[in-house]
């Protein structure tokens, strides 16, 4: 049952799976939205300039037609003619055709975002397998689709057919309008009929855009398996982040052991707990911990000591205190400069006593350690 559990893809797909899938082109998309938007905005400016479109065609139709007789034999009054007719007509539907180019962009970023993938563009060999084709015809997504357009196609072809049906009067009219009025009429007139085409597909497109929202996280769901193999990927197989964990201690150790060369002492308890101390005092307001250790530790670091000349003083319960509240790198606590202070000083007096031959001082026996941190 676990493995059966683990082969479901149940889960939500991870960041790193929706980016391999933006990257093979697969994003949603809603082809009744971007249908939609087309057929609004094109019917809008329709309805909205359909008359001086009318208009403008009206009157290069009457242009064309009362050339005269002899400039028809003419082909550099025709070229001309030609040409400024096209641009003429250009101009009357170029704002129609920026609004399409326009809605054309829109569309797909507002679903999915725009995306160029050049993998999406590649030849697949699997694409050419009827198999797999009609697996994808009789599909789910196949017949939700094929749902879709006998919907759209009802819809529309009743909302048109209502219409036409209502306006049947005006549409056979037309013909019989005079031709001034008849073209600018029979603009206003598709205008206000595609307005109302395109307004009967926002049903349409706002039940399409939820279920290719949920489709497309559906595709993209991974089972359990997937999610371990990607977690391992990433971040590493867990013997492997283990050896870089325990390489990490050892090169801070290493580091540690270097500094503790140049302390100025080391404090031990005297077995279990060894902690190196260095004081600057043009650099720092306070002594500094620059290695601590415990056990297996505490004996290298006073391996290192002695190895260095650094003074080792038996201190149990200021090392305790120092191990336990003072990390590597910091400066000691308010509470422990006394303390300290007298280890120093005994260290200094270890040093003069060595340059002038005198007798080793004794070291210090009644440290000022509070109780709390003694433990």
């Amino acid at each position: 049952m676990s493995s059966e559990a683990s082969q479901e893809r149940t889960e939500q797909p991870t960041q790193k799976r929706l980016k391999e899938a933006r990257e093979q082109g697969q994003v949603p998309r809603s082809r009744e939205l971007n249908t939609t938007l087309m057929l609004l905005g094109s019917s809008g400016l329709l309805y909205l300039l359909g008359a001086s479109i009318g208009d403008g065609l009206l009157a290069w139709m009457k242009r064309d037609l009362t050339l005269a007789p002899g400039d028809i034999t003419h082909p550099e009054v025709m070229i001309t003619s030609l040409s400024s007719d096209c641009l003429h007509v250009l101009a009357l539907f170029a704002p129609l055709l920026a609004a399409l180019l326009l809605l054309a962009l829109i569309g797909p970023a507002l679903l999915g975002g725009w995306l160029l993938s050049g993998e999406a563009l590649s030849f697949k060999w699997e694409r050419l397998d009827p198999v797999k084709g009609l697996g994808r015809i009789f599909s789910t997504r196949g017949l939700v689709e094929l749902a879709k357009a006998l919907v759209k196609v009802t819809v529309v072809a009743a909302v048109g057919g209502l219409f036409l049906w209502h306006h049947k009067e005006e549409v056979t009219g037309i013909s019989r309008a005079a031709v001034a009025g008849d073209v600018a009429h029979a603009f206003d007139l598709f205008g206000t009929f595609f307005l109302i085409l395109a307004g009967s597909t926002v049903l349409i497109a706002a039940a399409d855009v939820p279920y290719q929202l949920w489709d497309h996280a559906r595709q993209l769901r991974m089972t359990r398996q997937e999610i371990r193999d990607e977690m391992k990927e990433t971040e590493g197989r867990p013997e492997i982040k283990s050896r870089i964990r325990n390489v990490q201690r050892e090169m801070a150790r290493r580091r540690m052991m270097a500094e503790v060369q140049k302390a100025d002492v080391v404090v031990t308890n005297p077995t279990h707990f060894a902690v190196a101390l260095r004081y600057e005092p043009l650099r720092a307001n306070a002594p500094r911990l620059v290695g601590k250790g415990a056990d297996l530790v505490a004996g290298r670091i006073r391996m290192v000591a002695a190895a260095n000349d650094v003074p080792l003083v038996e201190a149990p319960a200021l090392a305790r205190a120092l191990y336990h509240t003072t990390k590597i790198g910091h400066e000691i606590p308010a509470s422990l400069y006394l303390a300290v202070a007298q280890v120093l000083a005994y260290v200094y007096q270890l040093r003069g006593a060595r340059k002038t031959g005198d007798p080793r001082p004794p070291p210090p026996t009644d440290l000022s350690v509070p109780a709390g941190l003694a433990q």
